[in-house]
């Protein structure tokens, strides 16, 4: 359907005559998490080694309880928009890690994984970015797989390509959404790329949303710097440089991921910029402990004309890896302000105690 919808968007964008009336926009309501592991079925040794409580975790627990404490949290959304981290599907697969590698994870999502992330907002469009560094990690048919399945749940998909992602609105009314990676075919590194890529999106839909899985990785990947970043000997790529790209070419809003960990939020012109939205739902072999439990979900509203207002964060915690509430006492939105003032004296934007979004005075 996903598919279908893409090529009658295209064709009726090139049947429209040269006066025809352009469409009217509206206020469109977005609201973005980070990354989304729901368990893995391709190494489940993990679940010997795990320090969770009470009892020994189970190594594939039901997809949707997982996610379901989120769903007030995404009520008020038209596009809901998250990183799914991990393949999506079962059977054999080529393998990924190395005998006794203390540095590589392997992560494949049970196939119910799908239908319970279209499940997050049933009125909303909901939109999985792959480009990430274990969309792969199945092979490419566990890829291909991936994409399927979440094209059959609803569940649209972006970061495949470098070509943007239609979300459709209001009749006429459609926002693009392209997802970049250091392993994606447009790499984070190649700005003058990210340029024309959302150049060319914002062209066709005039208000675009991109997301980015960028950086290092753990707690000592919170703050934001401007120059390259290195984990497990591999380029992650330099977050600013790649939002200052992304805004030259017209975005209205960057979505950053992958550190698995908070980062700053800033403001360039009048493009907002969320350098890392941290773990949203992590089930399985990843560290909650600390600052990697808190994640967080950036709500914000696109105006008619590309702007953004209404802006906040909510806080989410994982008191355990894979089980996520809602944080009550805001650490989510403390961190982000505390890592706000700290890495972007000049730019950043003001985050009150509640998770308000504002520009400094």
């Amino acid at each position: 359907m996903f598919f279908r919808r893409s090529v009658l968007t295209f064709l009726a964008g090139a049947t429209a005559g040269a006066g025809a009336q352009a469409p009217v926009r509206h206020d469109v309501r977005i609201c973005a998490g980070g990354d989304v592991s729901l368990g893995t079925n391709l190494d489940t040794s993990w679940v010997e080694r795990s320090p969770l409580t009470p009892g020994r975790p189970v190594a594939l627990p039901d997809s949707w309880p997982l996610l379901a404490p989120l769903v007030p949290l995404m009520a008020d959304a038209d596009v809901v928009l998250v990183n799914v981290e991990g393949a999506i599907g079962e059977g054999d697969a080529p393998k990924k890690c190395a005998r006794n590698s203390t540095m590589c994870y392997a992560i494949r999502q049970p196939p119910t994984a799908a239908a319970a992330l279209r499940r997050l907002n049933a009125a909303a469009r909901v939109v999985g970015n792959v480009a990430n560094n274990h969309a792969h990690d199945a092979g490419e048919p566990g890829f291909r797989e991936t994409l399927r399945r979440l094209g059959h749940a609803g569940v649209l998909v972006t970061g495949a390509d470098t070509i943007a992602t239609p979300v459709e609105g209001a009749p006429g009314d459609t926002i693009g959404v392209l997802g970049f990676s250091p392993w994606s075919l447009a790499g984070v590194g190649d700005t003058a790329a990210v340029r024309r890529h959302v150049a060319r999106a914002v062209d066709r839909y005039g208000r675009v949303i991109v997301t980015m899985h960028i950086g290092a990785e753990g707690a000592a990947a919170r703050h934001t710097y401007d120059h390259v970043e290195r984990f497990a000997g591999e380029n992650r790529g330099n977050s600013p440089a790649f939002a200052r790209a992304a805004v030259d070419g017209g975005a209205s809003l960057v979505v950053g991921h992958g550190p698995h960990v908070l980062r700053g939020v800033e403001w360039i012109g009048r493009a907002l910029i969320a350098h890392s939205l941290g773990n949203l739902v992590t089930y399985g072999p990843f560290n909650v402990a600390e600052y990697n439990g808190h994640g967080a979900i950036l709500c914000a509203t696109l105006a008619a004309d590309g702007g953004v207002r209404g802006a906040a964060i909510r806080s989410t915690r994982q008191r355990e890896a894979g089980h996520v509430e809602r944080d009550e006492s805001n650490a989510a939105a403390q961190d982000i302000a505390d890592l706000t003032r700290l890495d972007f004296p000049l730019t950043g934007a003001r985050v009150n105690r509640t998770g308000d979004i504002t520009r400094r005075p």
